[in-house]
């Protein structure tokens, strides 16, 4: 049994980058407690990490911090959160991953220019609940579907952004039927260059692969879309957190078993699945490239 890594896999630039933030505010800001709302990253075991090694307390709520340091996690959050937090004398801290940044700015410039904002992505997604509370009215249609589409009103003009880590490839039929609907489309391609990268990488892979072994938490929505692009692909998938919940009987009579992970996998979780297959007898073709 081979197994080949996909060419891109695991952090890419924006959670490299919130973490960094992190360590570095813990270094800064020494015996001051240091929060971050919500999950820095969609990742358990790295969130663990973060807490047991230096102290980050993830909080499902303002409420919750007593003074000290505020981190805004990548995903971002809308600016009144933002407000409220300094307001009750917290330090706060934007490791708001840049490409959400953006995704945030185009939505509010279209939403200014007279456009009817719809967001392609999901609903619950805290990037998408941040994206809304940065236009001027809090408003768009959010999309997931379709028939989703089939719903909303005519409308003249139309601006469309996407959730930075959905895939291009689904929104071609959605695109006509909100076309079909307006006067005016302007589209702004608010996906993030590497997940597309990664989504690419996997979909190579898994076409190829008998089996796919998808790595990252089960909370994080990208390394969900890598499972479904790998069973599109035709390559029997399966989503794993991490090494220990490998079954064995999955990889029964596969020549080629490929290994993905999210933007949000660490690289040690990553190796520890490719030192589990090692174990089982598995030949490792290359190693682990990080993504852009």
């Amino acid at each position: 049994m081979r197994v080949r890594i996909a060419e891109r896999a695991g952090f890419c630039y924006g959670v490299r980058r919130a973490l960094s933030i992190v360590e570095r505010a813990v270094n800064e800001h020494r015996g001051e407690r240091i929060y971050t709302l919500g999950p820095i990253i969609h990742n358990p075991q790295a969130v663990q990490m973060l807490k047991e090694r230096m102290g980050v307390e993830p909080i499902s709520s303002l409420d919750e911090a007593e003074g000290g340091v505020l981190i805004i996690r990548s995903h971002g959050v809308p600016p009144a959160l933002i407000e409220r937090a300094r307001a009750k004398g917290l330090k706060v801290i934007d490791a708001t991953c840049p490409f959400v940044k953006r995704a945030q700015n185009k939505a509010r410039q279209l939403a200014e220019e007279g456009y009817q904002v719809v967001i392609f992505g999901e609903k619950e997604h805290p990037e998408v609940i941040g994206i809304l509370g940065h236009l001027p009215d809090g408003r768009a249609y959010v999309v997931e579907t379709p028939e989703e589409i089939d719903g909303l009103p005519p409308m003249r003009r139309v601006g469309v952004i996407f959730q930075t880590t959905q895939e291009m490839r689904s929104f071609g039929d959605m695109l006509m039927k909100l076309l079909l609907k307006s006067e005016e489309l302007k589209i702004h391609n608010t996906i993030c260059h590497a997940i597309r990268d990664q989504q690419a990488a996997a979909r190579r892979l898994a076409e190829e692969a008998d089996v796919m072994l998808v790595v990252g938490g089960r909370n994080s929505g990208n390394t969900r879309r890598l499972v479904q692009i790998c069973r599109d692909a035709g390559a029997k998938s399966y989503h794993i957190e991490t090494a220990d919940e490998i079954d064995p009987s999955w990889l029964k009579g596969a020549e080629l078993v490929g290994v993905a992970a999210g933007a949000s996998t660490p690289d040690f979780i990553i190796e520890g699945v490719l030192e589990r297959l090692k174990s089982m007898g598995a030949e490792v073709e290359g190693r682990l490239k990080r993504s852009p």
